[in-house]
């Protein structure tokens, strides 16, 4: 018989997931009678098993063949924390460790985790749940001129809309990123309404500040918006109108490094006061030069993006302090968060002394983390990320369970994989940030999710991929597997984040064919965009579906149950890509359902099927 213990039971952890500090919680193990145990301890360890505390634990009661031992366990200071058992029998002393996904083993596993986290730390509950929508502003929609009289110069814009993005190298072997299609702020301002019937609550803009490139993250200028996308009164305008919609605006912090053509660097001599074009500018300090000017610390070995030292205490006044810091500039424009393009390579005290100058100016903000693996534990450069337990981040890009839900819908997990993924991040994240999780299923940096899911060959050649689409069998069974996917994306909790033209269908692979320009003649009689209108009624309608529990059951290979609650109202999902029919008791009132029959009292989910029951 084996010992029993599941963290993610309230059986045997009568909190789930996390601890706020000082917060009471009961940890029982359930021990076979015949280990006839002595003494049972739990060992709380911190990093590199520095141990912390040790509890005793009581024999409590007992049933069948099993004893409870049992103790209450709270903890005065944030931290993340790793524990295992240590149990003395009559004949024996051994630590007990996780094994797998519920069970436990002897001397040999891995620690269960419990993060303890600070009481009241993350973002406010206006962002619960909320439908996110992300634009890349150069290609989402244009409303008058398109301004290019300061752009950095060569640059390009495209005259038709349809076309491809340039993505061969110039002579000199380097994709230079410089074609634009001229979308702006305007354009954004003129389809808020388009934004508001899909029930948008939150829009996340790529950078907008100025810059060489029309991805705009080699920052050029973070006080001045970017010429071609319009001016600091148009980005006012954008936030009041959007405000006046309910919707917040939440900007892209591009802060590990910035644009070698910048007025803070300066390679290319053209602002006069950088880095590199005066050896005395109150930047250089800013930068990592190993032989100046020409050896220096660039991201990933991008030359044209220097990386900055977020130690610097000017940088800091730059970024965070000053009385008209980028922070406090922003926001008192009207933005309401940042979301920090790759978080992992900022010190974690400087994600916190952001937050808190965030916080200073605008208790209502919110701050969104690029991770791309789990968040509670990740380890970065050789450092343990803090991320919750110092409450730095109120959210994070959710890639886990994009991954998950990608590889379910796919058929490359058979439900095993998708339930301890969404089990786990539920478990490690604190409540509010589950709650408020930027839920994605394409973003700027991924294959678009229609792509994802039907390519059945990707081709090798850069250039075919460029100008694939998917043939009609293809997208056919593509969208199929994309109501499924979609349907988990706003069913699971936190916040699901449409990538602009997802909606409509849009195609593309990595890169800069993820990035066109949005196809505005594909909104009308489009039954993906009418489906997604579907979903983001049903999420803003339900608060269950917002800030409620989750729970994850694999019914069989292929079909997952997932159940949903909070306060008196509870709601199950069945989910069904077995490649044939499930049959399912017919319990609960029919919220929402796809590719599902009713017989008698039973519901019949077919393949790509689903139903939402309350």
């Amino acid at each position: 018989m084996r010992i029993l213990f599941d963290s993610k039971d309230t059986k045997f952890k009568s909190k789930f997931g996390t601890l706020c500090e000082n917060e009471g919680c009961t940890l029982n193990i359930h021990i076979p009678k015949s280990c006839l145990t002595k003494t049972v301890r739990v060992i709380f360890n911190r990093e590199n098993n520095d141990p912390f505390c040790v509890y005793y634990m009581q024999k409590t009661s007992e049933y069948d063949e099993y004893e409870v031992y049992s103790c209450d366990i709270s903890f005065a200071s944030s931290g993340l924390l790793f524990y295992y058992f240590d149990i003395e029998t009559q004949n024996e002393r051994f630590a007990l460790y996780k094994y797998g996904y519920d069970m436990t083993n002897m001397e040999d596993g891995e620690l269960w985790q419990l993060s303890v986290v600070p009481l009241g730390g993350f973002a406010h509950g206006d962002f619960s749940g909320k439908v996110m929508y992300q634009i890349f502003p150069d290609r989402f929609a244009i409303d008058g001129e398109c301004n290019t009289k300061n752009k950095l110069t060569p640059f390009s814009l495209h005259t038709n809309l349809s076309d491809t993005p340039n993505y061969l190298p110039d002579e000199k072997g380097i994709v230079q990123n410089n074609d634009f299609f001229g979308g702006n702020l305007r354009g954004i301002i003129s389809k808020l309404d388009y934004l508001k019937e899909l029930k948008v609550g939150i829009i996340y803009l790529n950078p907008i500040f100025k810059a060489y490139s029309n991805h705009r993250y080699d920052t050029a200028d973070y006080m001045t918006i970017d010429e071609m996308l319009g001016t600091e009164e148009d980005f006012s305008l954008l936030c009041d109108e959007a405000h006046k919609r309910g919707i917040y605006i939440i900007l892209d912090g591009v802060f590990s490094h910035t644009g070698s053509n910048s007025i803070y660097f300066d390679s290319e001599h053209i602002f006069g006061n950088g880095a590199v074009s005066n050896d005395r500018s109150p930047y250089r300090s800013w930068f990592d030069f190993q032989s100046y000017p020409d050896k220096y610390t660039s991201w990933w070995g991008i030359k044209t993006l220097p990386c900055v030292n977020e130690n610097d205490e000017k940088y800091r006044d730059f970024i965070i302090r000053d009385e008209d810091s980028v922070v406090a500039h922003w926001l008192k424009l009207g933005a309401d968060g940042f979301r920090l393009d790759v978080a992992d390579e900022l010190p974690d005290s400087f994600i916190l002394e952001l937050k808190k100058r965030m916080r200073e100016i605008k208790y209502k903000s919110f701050l969104i983390g690029e991770v791309w693996e789990d968040a509670s534990n990740k380890c970065s450069y050789g450092v343990r990320r803090k991320y919750f337990t110092d409450a730095e981040l109120d959210s994070v890009m959710n890639y886990p369970f994009r991954n998950a839900i990608i590889d379910f819908v796919s058929r490359k997990d058979n439900g095993y994989g998708f339930k301890e993924t969404v089990m786990s991040i539920a478990e490690n994240y604190p409540q509010a940030v589950l709650n408020s999780l930027m839920n994605i299923l394409s973003t700027h940096d991924t294959v678009r999710i229609l792509t994802a899911l039907g390519a059945e060959n990707v081709p090798a050649d850069k250039s075919e991929r460029a100008v694939f689409r998917l043939s009609e069998t293809e997208y056919e069974d593509a969208k199929q597997k994309l109501f499924v996917a979609a349907f988990l994306q706003f069913v699971l909790p936190g916040c699901p984040c449409i990538y602009y033209g997802d909606e409509i269908g849009m195609q593309g692979f990595e890169d800069p064919f993820c990035r066109m320009f949005f196809e505005w003649s594909k909104i009308n009689n489009n039954d993906i965009l009418d489906y997604y209108k579907e979903l983001t009624s049903l999420k803003n309608e339900y608060s269950a579906l917002g800030a409620g529990s989750i729970s994850v059951e694999v019914i069989s290979s292929g079909v997952i149950k997932l159940v949903r609650s909070f306060a008196f109202h509870v709601f199950t999902a069945y989910i069904n890509v077995s490649g044939s029919d499930f049959e399912t008791d017919f319990v609960g009132k029919e919220v929402f359902s796809k590719n599902c029959d009713t017989v008698g009292n039973k519901k019949l989910i077919k393949n790509y099927g689903f139903i939402l029951l309350r």
